[in-house]
């Protein structure tokens, strides 16, 4: 029996591929059912997201891998030599490294992104409601979670911005602290901005306001969040509101001027406001800058932030490293013991229905009207006899054998000392 992954990610195959070998969420079930009904293949999930898509499976067969690779450029209409070419194969101990580090964020292209475990989690649901899930991977599974979540708790390795709409709405966090009761604007509907808004309703921002140069476009972000859609000319007015305002556009001239903004803090009493502009060319003047009561950030002041965290996360990541080496051994370890279930299964069963048998004789013997006491020494004594029987006569043999290691093992299984045998 058997771990296996086999996939492709962003370091081992081009967008153009990747964006072919994507198992459909709608699609799943069926995925999994052909999987678990491949020859050999006895457990199976599908993690697939924009960047990775891979297939992990518990399996019996030493054609296994030729059988997943076959599978998969099947799916996908590719040539399987071609498809070899940008995959990424672990068996047993790595197949377990590679899924603790996918969850823990070390494999991702954003290093520590919280986002791949809760695609692990979906993963792993979607397996279970299917039946691809039995004891070992569903124990995979969980055994991931469990290292995400302490990797998370005893590292740096999540804590710290690397993306820029992120870095944004971290700087805002540090000014305001609580977001419940201040209104953030928006300008822009792009990709930055959107990201922006999201990372600044899971802090829960109290009001959002999104202004663009396409009124529609800005009404539909805006609406995902319960937010309000203006026109650009209306910044203004609107702009007063506002305790935080982030600006990506692709405007060749500043969206905002210096007595746009001074007016604005006028209204506000003096009240200050948090600006960062995320474009190139600026959206905001730089002179806002100086005004009193203004923190403007650039794209610039970001990256900054941003290679500071970037430097964290690496730190971070040695030591998430180390701790995931740690739940590999702990997780072979549980495998390991696996070998054992039937093997003490069937030893404690045996040793039940001898102690019934001897139970049975010593209430015969009661009810014949035998001294309790006799009887108690009749149990010990014949219950201990039959469960040493087999054991000991096993010993004898390997002693006339010169088989040292066998009694060396009974030592240590019996909790022996050397003493006690001589």
């Amino acid at each position: 029996m058997s771990l296996l992954t086999i996939g492709i990610n962003h370091k081992t195959a081009p967008v153009d591929v990747r964006e072919r070998i994507v198992f459909a969420s709608e699609h799943l079930p069926q995925t999994i059912t052909e999987l678990t009904a491949l020859p050999g293949i006895e457990e199976a999930s599908v993690l697939s997201t924009c960047n990775r898509t891979e297939v992990t499976c518990w399996h019996n067969s030493d054609c296994a891998e030729q059988t997943l690779i076959d599978w998969i450029a099947h799916r996908h209409d590719f040539h399987p030599d071609t498809l070899s070419e940008y995959l990424f194969i672990h068996h047993d101990d790595e197949a377990v490294r590679h899924m603790l580090r996918v969850a823990c964020g070390l494999d991702s292209l954003v290093l520590g992104e919280p986002q791949i475990l809760g695609q692990l989690k979906t993963a792993y649901q979607e397996a279970k409601t299917h039946n691809g899930l039995g004891r070992y991977l569903g124990r995979l599974y969980q055994h991931s979670f469990t290292t995400a979540k302490q990797i998370r708790t005893e590292t740096a390795i999540g804590s710290s911005a690397v993306s820029v709409a992120f870095a944004a709405v971290g700087l805002a966090k540090k000014i305001y602290g609580d977001l419940r009761n201040h209104t953030a604007l928006m300008i822009g509907a792009g990709e930055t901005i959107e990201l922006a808004t999201r990372h600044l309703d899971s802090q829960g921002i109290g009001k959002l306001i999104v202004a663009n140069r396409t009124v529609e476009r800005a009404a539909r972000l805006a609406s995902e969040f319960g937010g309000t859609a203006i026109a650009l000319p209306d910044l203004p007015d609107r702009l007063p509101e506002a305790d935080i305002v982030i600006s990506s556009t692709a405007s060749p001239l500043p969206i905002l001027g210096k007595g746009t903004v001074e007016r604005a803090l006028k209204q506000r009493k003096r009240r200050p406001i948090f600006m960062v502009d995320i474009a190139v060319p600026r959206d905001i003047e730089a002179e806002v800058g100086d005004l009193s009561d203004i923190y403007l950030y650039t794209v610039d002041d970001l990256h900054d932030v941003i290679e500071q965290n970037i430097k964290s996360r690496q730190q971070a990541a040695q030591k998430a490293e180390e701790l995931v080496d740690v739940q590999v051994d702990a997780f072979n370890g549980w495998l390991n013991s696996q070998d054992a279930v039937e093997t003490i299964r069937h030893f404690r069963s045996q040793a039940k229905a001898t102690s019934d048998i001897v139970a049975t004789q010593a209430k015969r013997l009661l009810r014949q009207g035998k001294n309790p006491e006799e009887v108690i020494d009749f149990l010990a004594h014949t219950l201990t006899n039959k469960l040493l029987h087999a054991p000991t006569s096993t010993l004898n043999q390997a002693a006339r054998e010169g088989r040292g290691e066998l009694l060396e093992a009974a030592l240590e299984i019996f909790h022996l000392k050397k003493s006690d045998t001589s």
